[in-house]
């Protein structure tokens, strides 16, 4: 493909700006190769309307649900706490931080200590003006030896926060940081008055784009447009409705019949029908979800790596790639960092299918007449239980015997992951390795769903934080994920895009990948073009 159409590629798919498109256009000197069209900026079509109730149809809901953001692991509360609150900074769709509630941010020479500037005059819906003590509350909330937060393994590298003045917070940390803005984005860090407490979560309080109405867990959740909202160019609905609909066929039928306008996990078997239906478009966007298969290895038979091999061996990745995602996605390589991501090894060979080597490791462990249980439910992912019966198949030609145990899909978060010895996961990945390890492999991490521990990842995972120098930084992150890709507890066969599908009515511009829809902001960036 040509470098010009190449570029008017990724423009019509969204993936590009046209700002950034007429720029690249221009230096490349080759505007005479391209339609008119192409080159006009059409201002109107850009400027965002006002208006309308927005209705979500998601899959990611549980009656168990708290808007505690301390508790929050999968989309409905994901989406409705950052339809309600903000965080300091922000991922926007290239994946890189801009500000939030944060003005700016600098840090001392060794990283070690961060110095944040909030915004003046942001109001809580309660009329509260924000200041330094709501973020050091909110994110105290997080930290200590009594915390159950699943935010805590990344702000445990936090020694101490404190204010110089109302808009000033100074972040101590325990060793350098380099990466350190970017974990203030997540999801579970927004802001909230200080001492909110009990049922207190519950209300959503915030200063985010809209105020929440009622919310009963796992089922709505109704939000209004917040009239001081301090964010210019966002939030442009009148009103937010998101509905728990846990069911991929329902959500699609309730999209099809227009009783929703947006909707999250299509299912990728049937998106050649969708496509065909008039009115509405599907949304594909490359970012960092994973698929995962976490074992526990602080019991057996997970406790040794030889039945971890073998299990890794035995699955057929690029079967998986081509029939479950239908090839909307990327292989997996055991390790949870993307292709496109900076520091990804690349240098690591791809772990391939091979039930000859899944044979010899799980012969050398003496397990191979275990029954080992796979537990499965499409909560974890669209097609989740029809991977554990392919992998079972896979499997069985290495003479492994998998027997699939089908979960429900309410509470599988609270009562099958990390409480079952195996179960299917997913990951909608982190912006940094250094997030993502933190997150779910370090040894203290609350969501570290293999309970793994390893002394010389964590040890390099630390070394790697502090480390000014990139080339020596990447060195030390290929071999973390060298260590969890041939020691680790998950399996990991494919990153998959990012599938959902709207209403052709709203406008939706350059969606990011690091959630999904569009970083589970979808209301406060979209809006309705007609």
């Amino acid at each position: 493909m040509s470098e010009a159409k190449e570029l008017e590629h990724l423009l019509t798919q969204g993936k590009l700006t046209r700002r950034d498109f007429l720029a690249r256009v221009s230096a490349l000197g080759i505007a005479a190769t391209l339609p008119t069209a192409l080159l006009t900026t059409d201002s109107h079509a850009a400027t965002p309307k006002k208006g309308g109730r927005l209705r979500l149809g998601i899959a990611g809901g549980s009656t168990t649900d708290s808007l505690d953001p301390a508790t929050m692991s999968d989309a409905m509360t994901m989406s409705v706490n950052w339809q309600n609150r903000n965080c300091l900074t922000e991922v926007d769709y290239k994946g890189d931080l801009i500000p939030e509630l944060a003005e700016s941010w600098e840090s001392s020479s060794d990283a070690s200590q961060w110095i944040f500037k909030l915004r003046r005059d942001v109001e809580f819906h309660n009329g509260k003006t924000l200041d330094a003590e709501d973020v050091i509350f909110s994110i105290n909330h997080h930290r200590g030896k009594k915390s159950r937060s699943a935010a805590k393994g990344i702000v445990n590298p936090i020694k101490d926060i404190t204010s110089d003045d109302k808009q000033t917070v100074v972040f101590t940390l325990k060793e350098g940081n380099a990466d350190f803005p970017y974990i203030l984005s997540d999801y579970h860090l927004t802001v909230v008055p200080t001492g909110t407490k009990g049922k207190q979560w519950e209300e959503g309080m915030g200063t985010g784009g809209y105020i929440l109405d009622t919310h009963e867990p796992g089922y709505r959740a109704f939000a209004k447009k917040n009239p001081n909202y301090w964010k210019q160019g966002r939030a442009h609905f009148d009103e937010v409705e998101t509905i728990g609909i846990s069911d991929v066929t329902a959500r699609a039928t309730a999209l099809n019949t227009g009783q929703i306008d947006a909707m999250n996990r299509f299912e990728l078997k049937t998106i050649h029908l969708l496509k065909r239906v008039s009115g509405i478009q599907v949304i594909n966007v490359t970012g960092t979800k994973h698929y995962s298969i976490p074992m526990l290895t602080d019991r057996e038979p997970f406790n040794n790596n030889d039945v971890r091999l073998a299990l890794k061996y035995a699955i057929d990745r690029e079967q998986i790639l081509k029939i479950i995602l239908r090839g909307f996605g990327t292989l997996g390589n055991d390790h949870p960092i993307a292709p496109a991501q900076k520091y990804h090894a690349s240098e690591l060979a791809q772990r391939k299918y091979d039930p000859d080597k899944a044979r010899f490791h799980i012969k050398k462990a003496g397990m191979q007449d275990y029954p080992f249980k796979l537990h499965a439910s499409d909560a974890a992912f669209e097609g989740a239980v029809d991977t554990a019966v392919l992998y079972r198949e896979q499997a069985a030609k290495a003479g492994i015997n998998i027997e699939v145990v089908r979960e429900p899909i309410d509470g599988y978060w609270s009562n099958v992951w990390i409480k079952k010895p195996w179960c299917m996961c997913y990951w909608s990945g982190r912006a940094t390795a250094d997030w993502m390890f933190s997150t779910s492999y370090a040894e203290e991490a609350a969501w570290n769903d293999s309970l793994w521990k390893h002394d010389r990842f964590n040890r390099l995972l630390k070394e790697a934080r502090a480390e000014l120098d990139d080339t020596k930084r990447n060195e030390l992150y290929v071999e973390c994920q060298r260590i969890v890709r041939d020691e680790g507890g998950v399996i990991i066969p494919v990153f998959g895009n990012w599938i959902e599908a709207a209403t052709g009515k709203l406008r939706i511009e350059n969606p990011a990948g690091n959630w999904e829809m569009d970083g589970n902001r979808c209301a406060e960036r979209w809006w309705f073009d007609a």
